[in-house]
């Protein structure tokens, strides 16, 4: 709960600047360091929190006592490399026009990337809303149009109502690639795993948006640990680690909301109904960790005719993450990016290993873009 100081400096906040407020960050910080008397590891899920705990240097203003660690919460980053692989070769096919958000271009497959093989002529078209690619498929009848669907309960919305618009329509050139992943079942089979180490979760405030945070409540229940809903400002992520200090070092475990002007209990039930209508859940692989029992989704049969995957015949198209990237690691909280030796030499955004490089949610790019690599690449 926040001190009486804290919640007045609080009831002020009104605009989105105001939650960079640095007096009310160093309040926060003094207050997790006054509360906090033994070590404990906290994982922020969300990319997104990952490059403004980097770029604001929330975690130099915390107590030594206190590691923060990154989870797999960039969709770009734990999309299969058979996925990426699967859009290539998609890209290649007569007659297919391929759309993908701006971001998964660069997204290093086996050997090549959608940035390449549209430079070599491939119709590979960037867009900001899948409905776009509806509108390609409708403006376009003798193109096979493709979207590539990745990402998290965030956009799983839209990319639903995609295929619900195509289907409503009869746009029997309108596909999905599908590459869905779920938060919860990752948290679950991190805290399953005998190398886990974190004590408690900033839960990603975007996704519980759409979701709400009820899920939260049987990993509270099963393995002991606390659960915060966190922003993605500096005083969001701050109150949300002292939130989690405070029920560590009062030996409880709870689902708690930070982020109380996004999220609520429930999230947004419209956006649950239009993907519960067009998916199921499913097993999923994830890149660099491997497949989660049902913490995926894909097309219900009723939307077989837009599933890219069965009516390209993808399935035979696997493939093996490269032996240097450490990326895996990284997105389970084991290693930090500086750790691997690719870093920022063999690996950069200009020439990226793996997806968390070159994501603008990747960990491995935002400790890049904020040079928290200086010391260790360069001597500085």
């Amino acid at each position: 709960m926040r001190s009486r100081a804290t919640y007045l400096m609080f009831c002020e906040m009104r605009y989105n600047d105001e939650y960079r407020d640095a007096r009310i960050c160093h309040a926060l910080a003094r207050e997790i360091g006054e509360q906090t008397t033994r070590p404990w590891v906290l994982m922020e899920i969300c990319g997104g929190q990952t490059h403004t705990i980097m770029r604001y240097g929330i975690d130099d203003l915390l107590p030594r006592q206190i590691e923060l660690v990154h989870g797999p919460g960039c969709p770009v980053c734990v999309t299969p490399l058979e996925t990426i692989d699967k859009a290539i070769a998609l890209a290649a096919f007569p007659g297919v026009t391929l759309v993908s958000y701006g971001d998964m271009l660069r997204v290093p497959g086996s050997s090549s990337d959608l940035f390449r093989v549209k430079a070599q002529g491939a119709d590979v078209r960037v867009a900001y809303s899948p409905l776009e690619a509806v509108k390609i498929a409708r403006a376009n009848p003798d193109r096979r149009v493709v979207f590539l669907a990745i990402g998290f309960e965030t956009t799983a919305p839209a990319n639903a109502m995609a295929a619900w618009q195509a289907k409503r329509e009869g746009l029997s050139n309108f596909s999905l690639l599908v590459s869905h992943v779920l938060v919860p079942p990752a948290i679950r089979a991190l805290l399953a795993s005998p190398q886990n180490r974190v004590n408690a979760f900033i839960a990603p405030g975007h996704v519980c948006t759409v979701m709400g945070y009820q899920e939260y409540e049987s990993l509270v229940r099963d393995f002991g640990v606390p659960i915060v809903v966190g922003g993605f400002e500096p005083v969001d992520l701050l109150e949300a680690i002292l939130m989690l200090v405070q029920q560590l070092e009062n030996r409880q475990a709870r689902v708690e909301n930070q982020y109380v002007r996004s999220v609520n209990y429930k999230g947004n039930v419209a956006a649950q109904q239009i993907m519960n209508e067009v998916f199921e859940i499913s097993d999923q692989k994830w890149r660099g960790i491997g497949t989660i029992p049902r913490s995926g989704l894909r097309l219900r049969s009723e939307y077989a005719a837009h599933d890219a995957n069965a009516l390209f015949r993808m399935d035979v198209i696997t493939a093996d993450e490269p032996a240097e990237c450490m990326s895996a690691e990284v997105l389970q909280g084991l290693r930090k990016p500086i750790d691997c030796p690719a870093f920022g030499t063999l690996c950069t955004p200009e020439n990226p290993l793996g997806a968390p490089m070159v994501s603008s949610e990747g960990a491995c790019a935002a400790y890049y873009q904020y040079r928290r690599h200086a010391r260790e690449v360069t001597g500085a």
